[in-house]
C-alpha cells in the first residue's frame, strides 16, 4: 500500500501535465491553422463601430488615442486566448454619446467607464448575472439583438449621409454615395463566401488608400500626419467630483446596455455561432470589468464586448481567436510607434465605407433574431414570442435605449404570463394549422435542415469544422404490427 499512494499521486501529476500539454498543443495547432485570409478579413469587421466613436472622442480630447490602441490591443489578445472565439472589443456607445453631447472632461469619461466596470464585475464575480439571464425570456434577448441591429442601420445611414453626395458642385471624390454603393454591392455579392474572399479587407484597404491620397493632396485644416516614434501613455486619476459626475451622467445609463447587449445577448449569440466553445456570462462580465479598471487609469476609451461586433467579425470571415489576436497585435504596434499621429489618417477615412461596414454588422446581428422560435411548436407561443421580440426591438430603437427596450419586452412577457394564469389559454388565432400537423411538419423541417449542407450560414447550431460533407439521410422503415 505504501508503494501505491506515491504512484497514484505521480500518475495524477502526470495526467494534469498531459492535459496542460494537450491544451497548449491544441491551441497552437488551432492558431497555426487559423491563419487564413478569412480570419484576417474578419478581424476588420468591427471597424465600422470602432473608428467613428473612437475618432470622435479623440478629436475632442476626451480619450487618448495611444492608450486606446495599446489597451484595446491587449484586451483583444487576452479575450482571444480566454474565449478562443472572435470576441470583439469596442467602445461603450452610451458613454461616448453622452460624453460628446455634454462635453465631459477626460476624467469624467474615465470615471464613467470605471463605474460601469465595477458594477458589471460584481455581477459576474458574484454570479448574480445568472439571475438576470435566467429570468430574461429569450424573446427579449432576441429583441435586444434585433433592436440593436435596427439602431446600427440608422447610424450607418447617418455615417453615409455625413459627407455623401452624388455628382454635383459639392461632390467629393473621396467620400460619396458611389463609394458606399460599390462597397454595398461587393459585400452582398460575396456575402456567403466570406471565409474564402476577404471582403472586409478589400473594402478597408480601399478606404485606406483613399484616406492616404486625401491626406497628402487635400487634407482637412489642422490635420496631423502619421509620424513614427515611440509613444507613451500617462496616468489619468479622476477626482471625486469627476467620478460622481461621470457615474450619474453617463455610467448609470451604460450599465443596463452593457449587461444586456454586451453580456447576455453576446453569450446567446456566441452559443449560436460557436456551440462547441460557449462563452459564459460571468466570464464575459469579469472580462469587461477588468479591462476598464486598468485601461481607464491611462486615458483609454472605456471598452466592452458586444454582440454586434461578434456578428460583424463572423460575417466577414472570422471563425477563431486568430482574427482578434492579429488585430490586437496590430493595434499595439500602431499605438506604440504611431500613436496620436494617426488621427489625421483616421479622419480622412471615408465615412461612406465605414457606414456600409456598420450596416453589415447590424443586419448580421439582426439575423440572429430569426431563431426566436427554434424548438417552439405551439403556434400561440410562437406568436407571443414574436410580439415580445418586436416590442423590445421597437422600443429599444425608438427610444435609443437598451434599458427601455428591455423593460418594454419584460412588461409584455409578464402581461402574457399573468393573462394566461388568470384567464386561461389565449384565444385561437385561426391560423388553420392543427397543432398535431404543425408539430409533425416542424419536426420534418428540422430533420431536413439538419441533414442538409449549407455553405457558411449566419447562425450555426452545430460545431464548425473546416470540411463539411453532406450525409445521406437515414431512411427509417415503417414499423408494422407483427402478424399473428
Amino acid at each position: 500500500m505504501s508503494e501505491v499512494l506515491p504512484t497514484t499521486h505521480e500518475s495524477r501529476n502526470a495526467s494534469y501535465g498531459a492535459i496542460v500539454k494537450d491544451n497548449i498543443k491544441d491551441r497552437l495547432s488551432s492558431f497555426k491553422s487559423g491563419f487564413r485570409l478569412g480570419e484576417l478579413s474578419g478581424s476588420l469587421g468591427d471597424l465600422g463601430t470602432l473608428l467613428p466613436i473612437l475618432l470622435s472622442l479623440v478629436l475632442t480630447g476626451q480619450v487618448d488615442l495611444t492608450a486606446s490602441l495599446i489597451f484595446g490591443g491587449v484586451w483583444n489578445i487576452l479575450t482571444g486566448i480566454i474565449f478562443r472565439i472572435p470576441m470583439c472589443v469596442q467602445p461603450m456607445k452610451s458613454i461616448a454619446a453622452i460624453a460628446l453631447a455634454n462635453e465631459m472632461s477626460r476624467g469624467s469619461v474615465m470615471a464613467a467607464g470605471m463605474s460601469v466596470s465595477i458594477a458589471i464585475f460584481i455581477l459576474g464575480a458574484t454570479r448574480t448575472i445568472h439571475l438576470v439571464k435566467r429570468y430574461t425570456p429569450m424573446a427579449v434577448v432576441r429583441g435586444i439583438q434585433l433592436g440593436t441591429a435596427i439602431s446600427f442601420a440608422g447610424k450607418a445611414a447617418k455615417l453615409v449621409k455625413t459627407d455623401g453626395t452624388f455628382w454635383g458642385s459639392s461632390w467629393d471624390w473621396a467620400d460619396n454615395y458611389e463609394w458606399a454603393i460599390l462597397a454595398f454591392v461587393i459585400v452582398f455579392l460575396f456575402y456567403y463566401r466570406a471565409k474564402r474572399i476577404p471582403v472586409a479587407m478589400i473594402i478597408f484597404f480601399g478606404g485606406l488608400i483613399i484616406a492616404f491620397i486625401k491626406l497628402y493632396t487635400n487634407p482637412p485644416e489642422g490635420v496631423n500626419y502619421p509620424k513614427i516614434g515611440v509613444y507613451t501613455v500617462s496616468v489619468t486619476v479622476p477626482t471625486s467630483e469627476e467620478f460622481k459626475h461621470g457615474f450619474l451622467s453617463a455610467g448609470l445609463g451604460q450599465i443596463p446596455l452593457t449587461a444586456l447587449n454586451s453580456v447576455i445577448a453576446l453569450a446567446a449569440l456566441a452559443q449560436d455561432l460557436f456551440p462547441e466553445r460557449p462563452a459564459s456570462t460571468p466570464t464575459i462580465s469579469i472580462s469587461i470589468g477588468l479591462m476598464n479598471l486598468v485601461g481607464c487609469f491611462f486615458g483609454s476609451s472605456p471598452f466592452c464586448h458586444g454582440s454586434g461586433g461578434l456578428a460583424a467579425q463572423y460575417r466577414f470571415g472570422a471563425r477563431s481567436e486568430v482574427s482578434i489576436i492579429v488585430l490586437g497585435s496590430l493595434k499595439i504596434f500602431f499605438g506604440l510607434f504611431f500613436g496620436s499621429s494617426l488621427t489625421g489618417l483616421i479622419k480622412c477615412f471615408p465615412s461612406s465605407i465605414l457606414g456600409v461596414m456598420l450596416f453589415i454588422s447590424g443586419i448580421e446581428l439582426g439575423a440572429a433574431a430569426r431563431t426566436v422560435n427554434d424548438g417552439v411548436y405551439d403556434d400561440q407561443k410562437r406568436h407571443a414570442n414574436f410580439i415580445i421580440m418586436i416590442t423590445t426591438a421597437g422600443m429599444l430603437s425608438g427610444f435609443s435605449n437598451d434599458g427601455i427596450g428591455f423593460l418594454g419586452g419584460m412588461v409584455v412577457a409578464l402581461c402574457f404570463y399573468l393573462g394566461s394564469r388568470i384567464g386561461g389559454t389565449m384565444d385561437n388565432d385561426n391560423t388553420g394549422v392543427h397543432k398535431e400537423e404543425h408539430l409533425e411538419q416542424s419536426q420534418l423541417e428540422v430533420a431536413a435542415a439538419s441533414s442538409g449542407n449549407h455553405d457558411d450560414p449566419s447562425i450555426r447550431k452545430t460545431a464548425i469544422h473546416e470540411s463539411e460533407h453532406a450525409t445521406e439521410p437515414v431512411q427509417l422503415e415503417e414499423t408494422r404490427p407483427a402478424r399473428v
